[in-house]
């Protein structure tokens, strides 16, 4: 039922333990241009996505959801929860790599935010193939090995955040069917782009933007796009 998951997190994993073994025979300068090329092209995905809806409706639901969406992840401090499970991760692991939570946030984020996480995870569930998730399956081998080159071992342990995503959301397909309107599905898809950059931003070090606490806004994009 999940195998279109279970694909992504071995190629997560796999491109991890390139990324680990090149890495340490990469200097400074080649794995800062390499992380930047990731940021670039998340960039890049990021602004395609955004600019996907259809109509000023789609775009004002999207804008509320984020800006609500937001607010609420601000006062949950979604973030700072993130963080603290990577800390964790990290002392379980023993793991004395500084960049150890950066990496497991960022790589968690940049593959479970974007649409494909979602819409692979329903056509997994309801019509029982991957295509999509196979896709995305390429793309964020390729991404991690270059993530963890730069930002060390918690980028592997994003796999976990991959499986225990995509897997409860396919599951969740598979019971309830195709109950997302078409209008749901694109506003999480232009809410989801505008995290995307979000995250390009933070690893062009252009600036901190908090990711994490936007997550409640594809939920409320989501309700949103089906009700209005």
């Amino acid at each position: 039922m999940i195998l279109g998951t279970v694909i992504n997190t071995v190629t997560v994993i796999a491109g991890s333990t390139v990324g680990l073994v090149l890495g340490n025979r990469f200097p400074e300068r080649l794995q800062k241009i390499a992380i930047q090329s990731v940021g670039l092209f998340t960039l890049t995905v990021g602004l395609k996505m955004a600019f996907g809806a259809r109509d000023i409706k789609e775009s004002i639901i999207v804008l509320i959801s984020l800006a609500f969406g937001g607010i609420i992840g601000e006062l949950l401090d979604i973030e700072s929860f993130l963080e603290r499970l990577g800390d964790a991760l990290k002392k379980r692991t023993s793991s004395n790599a500084a960049t150890f939570t950066q990496g497991f946030m960022a790589a968690s984020l940049l593959f479970c935010v974007g649409p494909m996480a979602i819409t692979g995870a329903i056509e997994d569930g309801i019509k029982g193939t991957y295509n999509i998730l196979l896709t995305k399956s390429i793309m964020d081998g390729i991404s991690s090995v270059v993530l963890s080159a730069s930002l060390g071992i918690g980028v592997i342990f994003s796999s976990l955040t991959v499986l225990g995503y995509q897997g409860i959301l396919t599951v969740l397909a598979s019971i309830l069917g195709n109950v997302l309107p078409e209008s749901s599905v694109n506003c999480i898809t232009v809410a989801g782009g505008l995290m995307i950059i979000g995250i390009g931003i933070n690893l062009l070090g252009i600036g901190k933007i908090k990711v994490g606490n936007l997550l409640p806004g594809l939920l409320i994009g989501g309700v949103l796009g089906a009700i209005l």
